[in-house]
């Protein structure tokens, strides 16, 4: 049972009369169900990308001093940005770089002292994924060198990967063939899920940016609260050094190969510098600090695969530092996913930077991959299969007496089965919505999609006594639709979204039994040119590999050179650049360079 508020009237209230311009009748509500109304109100839409820019502040680049080393000319200008009562966010002494948040009379006065270079805005940067909802360690022999070819994706074989470290297709790898050993990625994402099983061997060091500290984890805690991010930076990692093997997976969708996937340099290490929170945002200041300590730590690739729309000169100085055309760091990081013409940042800095574009699984321009002349090569950016944090992906089943119906788990949606009734909720819009209907003792919840937020409309049906939530689809064109609930929730129950039609079958069921199930997957497919760029990253390691004495340059010049052209446009363009990249030429090219690289070998 529920009992039930009469808000915001007294008793004289609850007296209806049948005149015109009678008082409004009584707002009546539900109290939530025990042990729901601990549920988080549902964040707002603005993320960490939407935030206050005023709060992100500047970085200020200064010139290091005659007298003074650089960490003492940091501090100069760390104690003139405390005396105009600003904040010091971070130091980068060996950038002579400064960051910190001042207001704008802070800010006018330190640009007229002579030590101060520039000062720029610290800029947000995001994940380019789209919505789905040491001295050098080798670590080869880890992990069984046979697998079974079922682990080899789609992009993996479309750039040609498997040739290079398994030219028979027998699931072992060819003796003496360059697999990415000796090579340290340094992937700057959103830090990596550490129990991932395709992972832990590879790793070697970590760094996170946003919490200043050790622990690369793609998760973040306040007051004991611990938010786990959606896996963007495992599933990058994973495309580029996924172990090969028999136990290397985790829990795969049916169909798929119970070992997992490899990555396309499987003998590679790994470094993590992490930079995008849970929300998939960050700030420029931490990219600067991660590019130059992945440098530190002797990584050849750096691998990024977010960005933002605007450059910034403090960036771009610290990639030309670590490139510097000799044995620099490569670094490589994705053009954007706006389906525009021009091309995101860091990308578009050249030549220090790669930028890589999206093609789909046969090979043809990703519609929402950005184009324009800097764009270098393109990769497999479209329903690509990796790795995400254990059980963060979802699988789910929609069962009624008639049989299966189709559907999709959301982003974030809690894990188990329930069988109930089900309860026609309309639009969720509070907890009242689900009627008399509703009961404590539990209930599906089949709610329109529409006005609100998802996790808003999960929120009030579960305090109604939901135990599982059906989002049903407002868009024909959709299908099942791609939702989340915004953030994990210990609070969430099973929800899912079948298409419009399901939908309208499913209201004709209300007071029927249905089971929804969800169940948790290690792995999933994501798109984007977050996914693209870590096949490029692979494919260098590649290079690196089987030639660990070329410069970046050189490295560069081979992808670029060996890139398969498109049919479409041949010779270089701005939606495919020189082409899809293809692993096996690349290193064919590269053993045939003289030592030290000789001229670089123009596409």
């Amino acid at each position: 049972m529920k009992r039930w508020l009469w808000l915001g009237l007294g008793l004289s209230g609850l007296v209806a009369s049948g005149c015109g311009g009678d008082e409004p009748g009584p707002i009546i509500e539900p109290q939530a169900c025990p042990g729901t109304s601990e549920l988080a109100l549902p964040r707002t839409a603005a993320s960490a990308l939407s935030a206050n820019t005023a709060e992100d502040g500047v970085i200020i680049t200064y010139k290091p001093t005659v007298s003074a080393s650089a960490l003492g000319a940091s501090a100069d200008i760390a104690a003139a940005v405390e005396r105009e009562g600003g904040t010091v966010k971070r130091r980068i002494p060996n950038l002579n770089m400064v960051s910190a948040r001042l207001s704008p009379e802070a800010i006018a006065a330190l640009k007229l002292r002579p030590d101060v270079v520039s000062v720029t805005p610290n800029r947000r940067v995001f994940a380019m994924g789209l919505p789905t909802p040491p001295p050098l360690v080798s670590w080869q022999g880890a992990f069984s060198s046979q697998g079974s070819v079922g682990e080899y994706t789609e992009g993996l074989k479309m750039v040609q990967a498997p040739q290079v470290w398994d030219s028979n297709s027998d699931g072992v790898f060819d003796i003496g063939a360059p697999t990415g050993e000796g090579v340290k990625v340094c992937v700057i994402d959103s830090g990596w899920d550490s129990k991932h099983p395709e992972l832990k061997a590879a790793f070697l060091k970590g760094r996170d940016f946003v919490d200043d500290d050790d622990d690369a984890s793609d998760q973040s805690e306040s007051l004991g609260v611990v938010t786990v991010g959606g896996g963007h930076g495992t599933h990058v990692s994973a495309t580029i050094l996924a172990q090969f093997g028999p136990g290397s997976g985790g829990r795969v969708s049916p169909g798929e190969d119970p070992n997992g996937v490899v990555g396309v340099a499987p003998g590679a290490s790994l470094l993590v510098a992490r930079v995008l929170d849970t929300d998939g945002g960050g700030r420029t200041d931490d990219v600067i600090a991660a590019v130059d300590w992945c440098y530190s730590q002797g990584a050849k690739i750096a691998s990024l695969s977010l960005g933002a729309p605007d450059p910034s000169e403090s960036e771009k100085l610290v990639f030309e530092k670590v490139w510097d055309g000799g044995k620099g760091m490569l670094s490589v990081a994705a053009s954007g996913n706006d389906g525009k013409e021009g091309i995101a940042y860091p990308a578009a800095y050249l030549p220090s930077v790669m930028a890589v574009g999206a093609v789909d699984l046969k090979g043809e321009h990703a519609t929402f991959s950005q184009s324009g002349q800097e764009l270098s090569v393109v990769g497999p950016g479209v329903g690509v299969l990796s790795a995400t944090v254990l059980g963060a992906a979802s699988l789910s089943s929609l069962t009624v007496a008639s049989g299966p119906i189709a559907s999709a788990p959301l982003t974030y949606t809690a894990q188990g089965t329930y069988t109930g009734r089900l309860v026609d909720c309309g639009l969720g819009a509070d907890r009242s919505a689900c009627g008399a209907s509703a009961t404590c003792e539990g209930f599906v919840a089949y709610v329109d999609r529409g006005d609100l937020f998802f996790e808003e409309k999960a929120r009030n049906v579960i305090q109604a006594g939901a135990r599982a939530v059906i989002i049903g689809n407002n868009v024909e064109e959709d299908g099942d639709g791609t939702f989340t609930l915004g953030s994990a929730n210990d609070h969430w129950v099973p929800t899912v979204s079948v298409s419009m039609a399901n939908g309208a079958m499913l209201k004709k069921l209300v007071g029927k039994e249905v089971t929804v199930s969800t169940t948790g997957l290690d792995y999933q497919r994501e798109s984007g040119t977050s996914m693209a760029t870590p096949h490029v990253s692979g494919v260098a390691a590649l290079v690196f590999s089987a030639r660990p004495d070329l410069s970046p340059a050189h490295v560069r010049a081979v992808l670029e050179k060996t890139a398969k052209d498109d049919a479409v446009t041949p010779g270089k363009d701005k939606k495919y650049g020189y082409g899809l990249v293809q692993a096996a030429k690349a290193v064919e090219l590269a053993r045939s360079l003289p030592e030290g690289g000789g001229p670089l070998p123009l596409p």
